[in-house]
């Protein structure tokens, strides 16, 4: 593996991987999950991580979905097409010896969701942290909806800029809360069958 950055700054927050450094990568290719909304967003959850099966869209370092294999999730399905991103999530995911808990599909997400759909896959989280202001939250909520591979009390957690806008409804999914930290924000989803 190699070695860490100097100037890392992402790290697991708790469980059993708490305290150790993720490494990052280097430039503007991804825009990881401060610390301080990633540990909002985990206190928020926290009832449904254990035992979780977590899909991790748009995974850049990993960071969402190692702190949820950190916290008790059974398994975690990272997805990203970029080349250094998978060798970082690789490295990450051995650091943290969380390696025998994950799956890295180096793939576009829409065609990932339909490959994971056709195996039958069924997730109980979705993390979600597409590239600012290009409309793929929606679009991505949207098949996730179609695909049909989420739980009936799933959680789907899409992060993204306060400028973009998200909608209310894609398929299934509902927007059930927000949460704003600066200039980010936390949009969460449920299917429509698991509201009240």
């Amino acid at each position: 593996m190699s070695n860490l950055e100097e100037n890392d700054i992402l790290r697991v927050i708790s469980g059993i991987a708490g305290g150790h450094k993720l490494k990052t990568v280097k430039g503007d290719t991804t825009r990881p999950t401060a610390d301080r909304v990633k540990e909002s967003l985990f206190n928020i959850i926290t009832a449904i991580v254990p035992k979780a099966v977590v899909l991790d869209l748009y995974a850049g370092t990993g960071n969402l979905g190692i702190e949820a294999l950190s916290r008790g999730a059974e398994l975690a399905v990272f997805v990203d097409r970029n080349d250094e991103c998978v060798s970082v999530i690789r490295d990450n995911l051995a650091h943290t010896k969380l390696s025998h808990k994950a799956k890295i599909m180096k793939s576009d997400v829409s065609l990932a969701i339909k490959r994971l759909s056709r195996s039958k896959m069924k997730f109980d989280l979705v993390f979600m942290d597409p590239p600012y202001g290009k409309g793929l939250v929606q679009k991505t909520l949207e098949t996730l909806s179609a695909c049909d591979i989420l739980n009936e009390n799933a959680v789907v957690v899409a992060e993204q800029s306060v400028l973009d806008q998200v909608p209310d409804r894609a398929g299934c999914l509902k927007l059930v809360r927000e949460q704003k930290y600066g200039d980010t924000r936390l949009s969460f989803y449920r299917p429509f069958g698991d509201l009240p």
